[in-house]
């Protein structure tokens, strides 16, 4: 687990006059917001061109906002709005698919570009600061799929912030691929592919510690250089 309790640090969490004596799961979960909190600040400040460009380039190439906003579940089952740059063409009405399968007609050109280079995820910094999520940790769903998480399951993956990425964000990076071959992509989803992920997501809350976050962030820019 996320652990503060080394003896090099252990000196100014037991400081009872400063309000710091904490016990050992406090200590993880403030070591881990400070981690998330400092690196996503120097995300949103080193990329800030970048987001500018993207966010032009959206505006140029289709109607609609730079932003695609939707109802996540956050920790312990909070649902939260989900900042991600909008890759489909705009759909008020919400009345799409809320999986994407394949070469989904509703991807614009820039959209395209965005989804393969991940580059789509990069305002979940913004989420991530505010702290509504975290760099690592289990992705966060939408509702009617959380709605089929087996209970003891929802509990502990809805025990931590849901995350920008995990082990389930690269082992299934193709995922929209995979579900054009099924018959029924919905199905597959929901009996395939979802209970792998939620397997994955429990055992990163399981086995979550300092090194496994940057590990984790690590292999992920790695699996993005290489598509």
């Amino acid at each position: 687990m996320w652990s503060a309790s080394s003896p090099r640090c252990a000196g100014p969490w037991a400081a009872p006059e400063l309000g710091l004596d904490l016990d050992d799961d406090a200590k993880a979960r403030v070591s881990k917001r400070l981690f998330d909190w400092v690196l996503s600040s120097l995300g949103l400040l080193l990329l800030g061109p970048v987001l500018l460009l993207i966010a032009l380039a959206i505006k140029l190439d289709s109607n609609g906002p730079v932003f695609f906003r939707q109802e996540r579940v956050g920790r312990h089952g909070v649902p939260f709005r989900i900042h991600k740059f909008r890759t489909m063409r705009h759909d008020p009405q919400g009345l799409g698919p809320q999986i994407t399968v394949g070469l989904d007609h509703r991807i614009t050109r820039v959209g395209h570009v965005l989804r393969n280079s991940k580059l789509d995820e990069l305002p979940q910094l913004l989420d991530v600061w505010l702290g509504r999520m975290s760099l690592v940790g289990p992705r966060p769903e939408v509702p009617r799929y959380v709605a089929h998480y087996p209970l003891a399951l929802r509990e502990k993956v809805l025990s931590v912030r849901p995350g920008i990425t995990d082990i389930a964000s690269i082992e299934y990076r193709d995922e929209s691929s995979v579900l054009a071959q099924a018959t029924d992509p919905e199905h597959a989803y929901i009996h395939d592919i979802l209970p792998r992920k939620l397997a994955l997501a429990a055992r990163y809350v399981d086995q979550a510690s300092v090194w496994g976050d940057v590990s984790l962030i690590l292999r992920t820019i790695l699996a993005i250089m290489r598509r």
